[in-house]
C-alpha cells in the first residue's frame, strides 16, 4: 500500500500530546527544535539582541 504508514506513537495519541505541550509551554519537544531554540537563547545572552 503506497502511501499508507502506521506509528504506534500517533495511534496511542502521543504524537498528539507532546505537539499539545509544546504549543502551551512555547518549549518544542523535538530533538532539533530545543536545540535550536536553546541555540536561539545563547546567541541574544552573548549578543544582547
Amino acid at each position: 500500500m503506497r502511501g499508507f504508514t502506521f506509528s504506534w506513537k500517533r495511534f496511542v495519541g502521543i504524537t498528539q500530546a507532546k505537539q499539545k505541550i509544546a504549543r502551551e509551554t512555547g518549549i518544542p519537544m523535538t530533538k532539533s527544535g530545543m536545540e535550536r531554540k536553546i541555540g536561539a537563547a545563547i546567541v541574544k545572552m552573548i549578543f544582547g539582541k
